[in-house]
Order: structure tokens, then sequence, then C-alpha cells
């Protein structure tokens, strides 16, 4: 019985996002210095709670299944460790660095829940990013790109596990997209850019 999960059980149950990074790309990495930081959240998805709708204009929560971290600070990290991972800057600074960047990557959690429809449940997760550089006073010369990104993933089953992997498989198609943004976008500002 799927209405089972939102019911209060025994104990907590605590999920998180999980997948590998994604792959290395094969382009010339960037001399740029990134820092992300942390990111803002809806006050709807402010929360440890999974976060579900199953009807218009309402949102409702599990009473044992949380996430084991705010979803912000869920994102912020994974996104961090994949443009790490991607190997296409000089450096990737969390929001706690006290070093100075080129460019800084901030964002705001905008959905991040379980929607729960009769034929099946999927993982919606968006957020919006900013893009900014670090040099100059020109407000419009500091913001590069402001962008929405938006991914929603059928669970295989109607339960908080299979949500944590569609989740899972949302982000890893977000954050995907936002790096090769990112890097089209600096690409066009490295100085030894041979098309300069």
């Amino acid at each position: 019985n799927c209405a089972g999960f939102k019911q209060p059980g025994t104990r907590p149950e605590f999920y998180t996002l999980e997948y590998d990074p994604p792959e290395p790309a094969s382009l010339n990495p960037l001399p740029f210095v990134i820092k992300i930081e942390r990111f803002f959240v809806a006050p709807s998805y402010n929360t440890d709670q999974i976060i579900y709708r199953n009807s218009s204009f309402k949102r409702d929560s599990y009473f044992y299944h949380r996430w084991r971290s705010n979803p912000r600070d869920l994102v912020t990290q994974l996104l961090g460790r994949d443009f790490k991972k991607s190997g296409l800057f000089k450096a990737i600074l969390s929001h706690e660095s006290v070093f100075s960047s080129d460019y800084t990557l901030e964002g705001s959690l905008d959905e991040f829940l379980e929607w729960d429809r009769v034929e099946d449940w999927s993982a919606i997760l968006s957020f919006s990013i900013i893009l900014r550089a670090e040099n100059g006073k020109d407000i419009n010369k500091k913001i590069l790109f402001q962008k929405i990104y938006r991914s929603e993933r059928a669970c295989k089953q109607k339960t908080p596990q299979a949500l944590a992997e569609a989740m899972s498989q949302a982000m890893l198609d977000v954050s995907i997209r936002i790096i090769r943004d990112v890097y089209q976008v600096l690409r066009d500002r490295n100085p030894n850019n041979p098309k300069k």
C-alpha cells in the first residue's frame, strides 16, 4: 500500500542524492577560478522533509522519511563536486573559501519535490543560476548569464527510495547542462582562445 509511506513509522529513514559524477569532457581546461555560492531555496523546500504534491495547490510531507540534509546543501555540494571532477577549470571554490575567484556561480533551488500522479510518481528538480564576473563595477557586464534549469525523472516505484534515485538522475542531468553552459560562456572570455 503506497499510502503507508506517508504515515508515521517506527523510526525515521534518511535519504540523499547519489550518482557518479559526469565523465570529464575532452575539452581544453580554462584558466579561471570559480566560486560556487551556497544556494538559496524556495520557502516550500527549505526543510529536510520530503515534500510531495498529489493535488493542485497542495503540498505535503512524509512523517518518517527525510532528506539527510537540506536540499539546498545537497545540490550545492554535488554541483561543486561535479565542477571539480570535470577538470575544465583551474579551480572550484566552495562558498566557505577565503580565496578570491574570477567568477561566481550562485543559484536558487526553486523545486525539489515528488509529484504523485495516479499512474506514476516523478522527481521534480529546478533551479535558477546566475554566473557573474568578479572584476569590473558595471553590473551589466558582471552578469554573464541567468538561466533556469529543470528536470523531471520518473520514479521506478512509488517509494521514497525510488524518489531519491530519480532525483539523483535529475540532478545529474541538470549538473551536466550547467557545466556545459558555464564552460561555453567562459571559453569566449579566455585570453588564450585562438578565436580571439
